[in-house]
């Protein structure tokens, strides 16, 4: 099921396949990717933008929303214990955490 996060996700990578690449995978190895594919053609750039979009959607479908996390390479992982959201950290006030 398409929500109106996946609409606006799918806007911006009609206008920029790079920053929906950015907003799924962070700065990482598909970012770079997505640009390389971009500056090589519009087109390709949109087909990785579309098919990381693609690959997020299944993943909250499989998972329940904020359940899962991007590993790379278009592949998502369940948090452990089935957990839905990232495991906590506990505050610290401090320069570091021990």
């Amino acid at each position: 099921m398409v929500k109106g996060s996946d609409i606006c996700l799918i806007l911006v990578a009609i206008i920029f396949p790079p920053a929906a690449a950015a907003f799924i995978a962070g700065c990482g190895c598909d970012l770079l990717i997505n640009i390389c594919l971009t500056l090589l053609g519009y087109i390709p750039g949109h087909i990785h933008a579309f098919w990381l979009i693609y690959k997020r959607i299944q993943a909250e479908e499989r998972y329940g929303r904020g359940g899962y996390k991007y590993i790379g390479n278009g592949a998502f992982q369940q948090y452990p214990q089935g957990a839905m959201a990232p495991p906590q950290q506990a505050p610290y006030y401090g320069a570091t955490a021990n």
